[in-house]
């Protein structure tokens, strides 16, 4: 099983329980994913040491065999608590690699994000009649 993440550029992203956020070892391999902000910073760190956030954007590549073990795994805790699907591969001692990629996906799942994605394509929208008009 293997997964797409984003490196977290707005920060507005780390504390939101919408933005899945994954960490991983060395290797790529997911260690956990958590609505919340993950890794934790404690008050008093070493503020040279800022953790990189990153998201899970909801893809996944699945062999058929894993798939047909995955769909025979009872729930468990940790997806219970967190409605995390992903999270129930792990519970169970399934690897998940992690691949990071350059390009953000657009999720909506309020009100307000609607309105930054509508703000968005609209200056995507000028920028490109803008260009247009120039040539």
């Amino acid at each position: 099983m293997a997964t797409l993440i984003y490196k977290i550029i707005r920060p507005e992203e780390i504390a939101d329980p919408n933005h899945v956020k994954p960490v991983f070892d060395r290797r790529g391999r997911a260690l956990y994913f958590s609505r919340a902000a993950i890794p934790f910073v404690r008050p008093g760190h070493d503020a040279d040491v800022a953790p990189d956030y990153y998201k899970h954007l909801g893809f996944y590549a699945y062999r058929k065999d894993f798939l047909d073990i995955f769909v025979t795994l009872p729930e468990g805790a940790w997806e219970r608590l967190e409605k995390l699907e992903q999270l129930r591969a792990l519970e169970h001692g399934y690897p998940i690699q992690v691949v990071l990629t350059e390009y953000d996906s657009i999720e909506i799942d309020t009100l307000e994000e609607i309105r930054r994605v509508e703000a968005q394509l609209q200056m995507e929208n000028f920028m490109s009649n803008s260009s247009v008009s120039k040539s």
